[in-house]
């Protein structure tokens, strides 16, 4: 898709980054990324998100087949969507948390986040988020496999769409890290990224309930961006953590709405 901007590393390369990145599953590239690699894949985060949606409906379909609950299924298919990512997003959410509220200081925040101890302000913050995901998604639960299935699929690729738009529109926090490292993507990859997850969106859910996740979803993420502005300035990698969880939140809201 950005062939004439990265002649050797075309779409198939980047979808393939782009799942070794933001997943554990055992993908390999066949070349060295370009430094800019991460900008380049963004396009893709979505579908990325497709395969952590699913999953988590393996996960809680199985759960369903054995007949538990649906507050366990969904349990269960959130522990699935956690190991299919590692804690990624979840990780950047704690970190996030704890380091915003150390004190004033920028460089203070930052050194907190960077910090791979939890502090008591990030426990809470992944605890409460954790709590959300499971008590929404188990509504979907309640109706069925199919309907687990598609508000898995849209929750985590709508959330991870508007990530490639945070990257373009805040700077790097630090002068090293994965903020810096990842380059700028290009605004025809944020706008391939947002169009995918409305495609994704409207198909299961209807054009207008898909919409209103898409708007949710914006809605999540550019507060986080805001937050992160005013509390240090720009992004770090643990930033797109934290506005992938409270866009998949959002979603989450917004198809509880839509259930009724």
């Amino acid at each position: 898709m950005y062939e004439a901007d990265a002649p050797s590393f075309g779409w198939q390369a980047q979808l393939r980054y782009c799942l070794m990145f933001l997943t554990r599953l055992p993908v390999k590239l066949e070349q060295v990324p370009p430094p800019d690699a991460l900008a380049l894949a963004s396009w893709c985060f979505p579908l990325a998100g497709i395969v952590v949606g699913l999953a988590g409906a393996i996960g809680g379909g199985i759960a369903l087949a054995l007949g538990l609950p649906p507050l366990a299924v969904a349990l269960v298919a959130v522990g699935a969507s956690v190991l299919a990512t590692g804690g990624l997003h979840e990780d950047g959410l704690a970190d996030s948390a704890d380091g915003f509220s150390a004190g004033v200081d920028r460089e203070r925040k930052l050194a907190v986040m960077r910090d791979s101890r939890i502090g008591a302000h990030g426990a809470v913050a992944l605890i409460l988020v954790l709590g959300l995901r499971v008590a929404l998604i188990s509504v979907a639960a309640a109706h069925g496999g199919e309907a687990l299935t598609a508000t898995l699929i849209v929750i985590h690729a709508a959330s991870r769409a508007g990530l490639p738009m945070l990257m373009r529109c805040l700077a790097p926090a630090r002068a090293d890290g994965l903020g810096r490292d990842a380059g700028r993507p290009k605004s025809g990859a944020a706008g391939v990224g947002i169009l995918l997850a409305a495609i994704i969106a409207i198909s299961a859910l209807g054009l207008g309930h898909g919409i209103d996740v898409v708007a949710a979803v914006g809605i999540a993420t550019a507060l986080i961006g805001c937050l992160a502005r005013r509390q240090i300035a720009g992004y770090t990698g643990d930033v797109l953590g934290a506005a992938q969880q409270a866009a998949e939140v959002a979603a989450l809201v917004a198809i509880n709405l839509a259930i009724g």
